[in-house]
């Protein structure tokens, strides 16, 4: 039985506070949870000439899925969160997280500050196999970059899906989370510095992301909670009322669910993100019409007899 995960934005603190002093990298390991059959961590190649390993967590599959769903996490990056989501997938599908560069078990220890280096780091994430899609989630702060990722990789993304997308407005609870984490900047972990330093200076990449998501001519799906306190959901309306895109952005409300969409029962969350990915065509079928209707033939027997 898998172990329940500390829910909501102080429990996270504490994860993070507790996994430092302890020394980990992780926040309570998949591989104590789960077999390696179901979720395994992987370590990977960082695009761009970088020279980081970075880290993610995965579902194994025999054969490869017709859809691979990448998802890119927020601040701070913790794959482990997702989990619990990874476990219950069915094995028509697959699934990625990454933990972003500077967070968790990725390379560098240091701050990586711009999301468009970040958004090259990932890239590689985007490999699939033959015959392979894949739908890019972006969380939260990871929103921009994976829109980032998707416009300088468009014939390898099939759907990008902004779930709680952060975009440079905080609510109540970000707001005093971005307030005590500015004045204890030197003394919290890594990962929780690191995710203040991040939300903080993002306002000022956003011109490079709403570019990016004008340029797209991938579907986009925008989902979100509407008791978000985090990033509010007027945000999120405004940007698809805003932005001028190459096709409708499809918005979708998610009544009563918060800003931590992976961090509760996994299956509003799957149902989600399945309803981004389209239904499989099904070819006509041509059926020949009978050719007794057609008038070609007539019938034998009596009846033809008897009105000759």
């Amino acid at each position: 039985m898998p172990r329940r995960r500390p829910q909501g934005v102080l429990s996270m603190g504490w994860a993070c506070l507790s996994s430092a002093a302890s020394g980990r990298t992780e926040h309570v390991p998949t591989s104590d949870d789960y077999p390696d059959t179901v979720v395994r961590r992987i370590r990977f190649d960082a695009g761009g000439g970088l020279g980081w390993k970075l880290s993610a967590i995965t579902t194994p599959r025999s054969k490869p899925a017709p859809w691979k769903i990448v998802v890119v996490t927020g601040a701070p990056s913790w794959a482990e969160y997702w989990a619990p989501a990874l476990a219950a997938l069915p094995q028509d599908r697959e699934m990625i997280v990454v933990d972003r560069p500077g967070y968790a078990a990725s390379e560098p220890i240091e701050y990586v500050g711009d999301i468009a280096v970040q958004a090259r780091a990932l890239a590689p994430l985007l490999d699939a196999k033959p015959g392979q899609k894949v739908l890019l989630v972006g969380q939260s702060y990871g929103a921009a970059i994976a829109s980032l990722m998707a416009a300088d990789n468009q014939r390898k993304v099939a759907g990008l899906v902004l779930l709680s997308g952060y975009f440079g407005e905080s609510g109540p609870t970000a707001r005093w989370l971005l307030d005590v984490g500015g004045r204890l900047q030197k003394i919290i972990p890594r990962d929780l510095r690191h995710a203040v330093i991040e939300v903080t200076n993002q306002p000022t990449q956003l011109d490079g992301f709403r570019a990016a998501l004008a340029k797209l001519k991938t579907p986009v799906h925008v989902i979100h909670g509407d008791k978000d306190d985090f990033a509010p959901i007027e945000i999120a309306e405004r940007l698809v009322g805003e932005t001028r895109t190459r096709r409708p952005m499809r918005f979708e409300r998610v009544a009563g669910a918060n800003h931590f969409l992976n961090d509760g029962p996994v299956e509003p969350l799957l149902a989600a993100l399945e309803g981004c990915i389209p239904a499989p065509r099904r070819f006509f079928q041509f059926k020949f019409p009978a050719l007794p209707s057609l008038g070609l033939f007539k019938p034998k027997g009596p009846q033809a007899t008897a009105n000759a």
